[in-house]
């Protein structure tokens, strides 16, 4: 069984981010079971968690609404991480949300990222902002990202646009986590105390 946690930072109700995540993890999911792989799905919202981040941020711990989250982050074995765009970046809800994770939370971890925004322009987000960020949290970033404007939920011949790209992202995504196999969390503690033990000829 594979376990994938989607993390949605779409600021409004409806959302264009919480959709294109919805899209991509079923197609994920979809592809998964055609290889015969059941998966379990974790949606996370980040609009609600907003006060919880912002004292996170602020105090440097993570109050009981947090917990829960990041223990769900902790025993996934992929992400699946859609933000709005915002002057080409990633949204400040969706940014502060990933710095208050403890280290290693995402190490070795497949992401697939992706982002919304309301033209095209914004775009190079994902491989200027989002795939760096996710780079430096040690996670497995997906090759293929899928950005999708306002127009791409629009007229017909974008939403197959759209559906394509998100197919083949689905694919590459389902690929990878296949070939990562079941994660097991990095206990970074451990790791550092197992080499002290080893220094001091204790283990």
């Amino acid at each position: 069984m594979t376990s994938l946690v989607v993390v949605s930072g779409g600021l409004r109700e409806p959302s264009s981010t919480r959709l294109l995540a919805d899209r991509l993890s079923t197609a994920v999911v979809a592809d998964l079971r055609r290889e015969g792989v059941d998966t379990t799905v974790e949606t996370i919202e980040l609009r609600p968690l907003g006060h919880a981040i912002m004292d996170a941020m602020l105090t440097g711990f993570a109050g009981d609404a947090l917990d829960g989250v990041i223990g769900l982050l902790r025993g996934a074995d992929g992400l699946v991480a859609v933000t709005p765009s915002f002057n080409a970046s990633y949204s400040g809800l969706f940014k502060s949300f990933f710095d208050v994770l403890p280290e290693e939370t995402l190490s070795g971890m497949p992401v697939l990222i992706a982002a919304t925004g309301g033209t095209e322009r914004h775009s190079l987000v994902l491989e200027h902002a989002l795939r760096p960020m996710f780079s430096y949290l040690e996670a497995v970033v997906s090759p293929t990202a899928v950005y999708a404007a306002t127009e791409d939920f629009g007229s017909v011949d974008s939403e197959g646009a759209l559906s394509r790209r998100i197919d083949r992202a689905a694919s590459d995504f389902s690929r990878l986590l296949r070939s990562c196999g079941a994660r097991q969390p990095r206990d970074a503690w451990g790791e550092e105390l197992g080499a002290m033990q080893r220094l001091l000829g204790l283990d």
